[in-house]
């Protein structure tokens, strides 16, 4: 393969069951079908057969209003460090290996709204690595080929939505195993704030850090199951209720300077990554990645690897050979980390958690990449400690810092390679970060592509003007370009940074010159939320006699209550001919 098999969406799937075109049965046939052709490529470690898919797929087709759940017949997978009630938790490693007795809630959750258990997924023994090649099964590789690593820990729950198997899977995060594998297979990984969902039922790799994640080919679906798995749960110690939805404000990003990025050596991915940013749709500023990168230097050097001893320590002593040999290397060597370590490495990170709060005030996202090069098999397993290192040099502080985090896939290199950049907030600003990966994607949350608006522009929004690019990334596109009735002003609003700004008037009025724009209705809440205070939305009558939507002046301007400078030019026609001409009309007050 040379890149991921898109499969269909959960929405489609469910269009397609309730059309009667499609059913979970046959969705289960062909997915053990697709399954068995795959073979054993490293992407399930237990996976139900034919039969047992096709017995799951009727019992859930038998349930009482089935066809209404919100997930119903809808195939996914479980990283094998989480438990599925009399299927084995093994991660990666058979002599540890048990049935569990109950299911994890967050996967409770998905059978109860009608989801299709496929199996559990492969990944880097103990949750430990960010390579995949950490097991004694079969490795994974990457769906793009050329002996390309799949990533990990989560290897094989990225390769099972990439390979187009199934939407979606559940997987962990604790120092980027969500994000580092969607990265190298093409695909959205996100890791939500910490505790978002619940992380009972799942075996820790670092309790203090461990995320449950989501792996997808969209955000859409993303916001489909994190609506089904997400809440509060008192068995969890880091539970918390998830933060406001993101309210349409106009999103600052923050871009480190390129000399502080490092891609190792790789000119095809720097190349491809600063093209990407190039290309971002968001206003930016510079922020420093020094904080971040030294949060990070604490996870592998610091006392952080001795937590996991907390669940593994008596494993390794009694069995010791049972282990692969890099992962009980890095068991051994948390055991030298004394109480001294553990707190002033505490004390670093609460000193660096205080300066990364700050850089929060200039920006609401920081975008990096998600890794900064990619590996084969065989370099990995010649020097894996320092390629392990180099992927997660984006992503290791993201637990420790406490940050919510989303892997979005940016194009190819120039020979071929998947490139992904990582959207990153602060806790609990997951929405936002979502937001920001919907419109990378291209895509348009909480309204389906056919409901679409008209929109009235006549100023900063006009096509070759400053903010038209932000129409264009929501989706819009140009209907005409029009005139309004020969009943309005159009007006300069300030002095230094003017807004324009449609003033409708009994008499006096004249023909302006504006555009008609076609959007999607989830567009419109973006564009109030970035509005001047200084505009409204209101009904703008045109030339033709239709009466649509668009940018209007506030109520404060049409009375001159506000404080402002407001010159009248109107005798331009539009804003487009003010802005091009070198003349300064004279100031006429608007009364």
């Amino acid at each position: 393969m040379n890149g991921p098999s898109t499969g269909p969406t959960i929405t489609e799937m469910l269009t397609s069951y309730r059309a009667g075109s499609g059913s979970p049965t046959k969705t289960a046939e062909a997915l053990a079908d697709a399954i068995e052709q795959r073979g054993d490529d490293g992407t399930w470690i237990t996976v139900l057969g034919r039969d047992a898919l096709l017995d799951a797929a009727a019992a859930i087709e038998s349930r009482p209003g089935a066809s209404e759940l919100p997930l119903y017949g809808i195939p996914f997978g479980v990283k094998d460090s989480i438990d599925v009630a009399g299927y084995p938790t093994t991660l990666a490693c058979p002599d540890y290996g048990y049935i569990a007795e109950s299911t994890a809630p967050c996967v409770q959750a998905l059978l109860d709204a009608g989801a299709l258990f496929v199996g559990k997924t492969s990944l880097d023994q103990f949750a430990t690595g960010l390579n995949g090649t950490r097991t004694p099964h079969t490795i994974p590789r990457s769906v793009y080929g050329e002996d390309m690593i799949s990533g990990g820990s989560s290897s094989g729950s990225a390769l099972a939505v990439a390979l187009g198997q199934v939407p979606f899977c559940v997987a962990t995060d604790t120092a980027g195993s969500g994000r580092v594998p969607a990265a190298l297979n093409g695909i959205v990984g996100w890791k939500p704030s910490r505790g978002l969902i619940s992380t009972v039922g799942l075996v820790p790799a670092c309790k203090s850090l461990d995320c449950i994640t989501l792996m997808a080919t969209c955000v859409a679906d993303l916001d489909i199951v994190f609506d089904v798995i997400s809440g509060l749960d008192p068995r969890d110690g880091w539970s918390r209720a998830r933060g406001a939805k993101y309210d349409g404000h106009e999103i600052r990003v923050g871009l480190p300077d390129p000399s502080e990025l490092d891609f190792f050596g790789d000119d095809a991915m720097e190349a491809a990554h600063l093209a990407a940013r190039e290309s971002l749709p968001f206003q930016t500023t510079t922020v420093s990645l020094t904080p971040f990168l030294d949060a990070g230097s604490l996870l592998y050097q610091g006392p952080w690897v001795a937590e996991r001893l907390v669940e593994f320590d008596d494993f390794l002593t009694e069995h010791p050979d049972s282990i692969v040999p890099v992962v009980r290397d890095i068991f051994l060597g948390g055991r030298k980390y004394s109480a001294i370590d553990a707190f002033r490495a505490l004390q670093r990170l609460q000193e660096l958690r205080s300066e990364v709060d700050g850089l929060w005030d200039s920006m609401d996202v920081i975008i990096l990449p998600t890794i900064g090069t990619t590996f084969t098999v065989p370099q990995v397993q010649a020097d894996p400690i320092a390629c392990n290192t180099k992927l997660g040099h984006y992503t290791h502080f993201g637990n420790l810092l406490d940050l919510t985090a989303v892997a979005v896939p940016a194009g190819l290199t120039s020979d071929g390679r998947p490139v992904s950049l990582m959207v990153i907030g602060r806790a609990l600003a997951d929405d936002v970060v979502l937001a920001v990966a919907a419109l990378l994607r291209g895509e348009l949350r909480g309204a389906s592509d056919s409901e679409t608006i008209d929109l009235v522009v006549a100023g900063h929004h006009l096509t070759g003007e400053r903010a038209n690019d932000q129409l264009v990334a929501l989706g819009g596109t140009l209907i005409d370009a029009t005139s309004t009735a020969s009943s309005y002003r159009l007006l300069r609003i300030g002095t230094e940074d003017p807004t324009p700004g449609l003033l409708r008037v009994p008499q006096g009025g004249s023909a302006i010159d504006v555009e008609r724009w076609r959007l999607p209705v989830a567009a419109l809440a973006v564009l109030a939320g970035r509005m001047p205070a200084v505009l409204a939305l209101g009904r703008v009558h045109l030339a033709d006699g239709s009466a649509v939507l668009g940018y209007v002046c506030d109520a404060a301007v049409q009375s001159g209550a506000a404080e402002l400078d407001v010159d009248d030019i109107s005798e331009f026609g539009g804003w487009r001919a003010y802005s091009l001409s070198s003349i300064t009309p004279t100031a006429q007050e608007i009364s």
